[in-house]
């Protein structure tokens, strides 16, 4: 598949993030792709790609719990990184601007978790005052509680994904699937 061969995202159907059964749709486990995410007014907020669509759209949705409500998605036969970020720019430049989620809020959508911008107070003054070996116990717990609250959010919205977080990740108070 080459950029003359790709879908135009006008064209792709809109389909809801999780199927009925609370979960990313089985047929895109494994499968190498591109998708477009959008929110709950069906705006678009991030394009990307990934060699296990169901992953990557698991990740967004971790991340980005509130934003995730509609996808479009072209799978992808024999694709490189060359012709996958094509494509990207492709959709970008058909939409007419750049989503947030690969401008300003890149980060949010691509990199893991940081726990620590949801410290309390007193969670910050207890880790300002502990230890190496106890700052990394509260950074364990600050993620468990982040975790959490993401978690209870995914609920509130039917997802029954089975999500399993890096536990050494969460030592440095970040949250990232294994």
């Amino acid at each position: 598949m080459s950029v003359s061969t790709l879908t135009r995202l006008t064209d792709l159907e809109m389909r809801p993030y999780l199927t009925d059964a609370g979960d990313i749709a089985d047929e895109l486990a494994g499968k190498v792709g591109l998708y477009a995410i959008y929110d709950a007014e069906q705006v678009l907020q991030y394009v990307g790609y990934s060699r296990d669509v169901a992953a990557g759209l698991k990740l967004h949705l971790v991340r980005q719990p509130a934003q995730c409500h509609w996808v479009k998605v072209q799978t992808v036969q024999r694709p490189s990184r060359t012709v996958l970020e094509e494509m990207r720019s492709a959709w970008i430049a058909e939409h007419g601007a750049m989503p947030a989620g690969n401008a300003a809020d890149q980060a949010a959508w691509e990199k893991p978790i940081d726990a620590k911008v949801q410290m309390t107070a007193e969670e910050r003054s207890a880790i300002a005052a502990a230890t190496d070996l106890d700052k990394i116990k509260l950074l364990k717990n600050l993620a468990r509680r982040v975790q959490a609250d993401i978690l209870e959010t995914l609920k509130a919205r039917g997802a029954t994904l089975d999500l399993r977080f890096n536990p050494k990740l969460k030592e440095q108070g970040l949250l990232d699937l294994k």
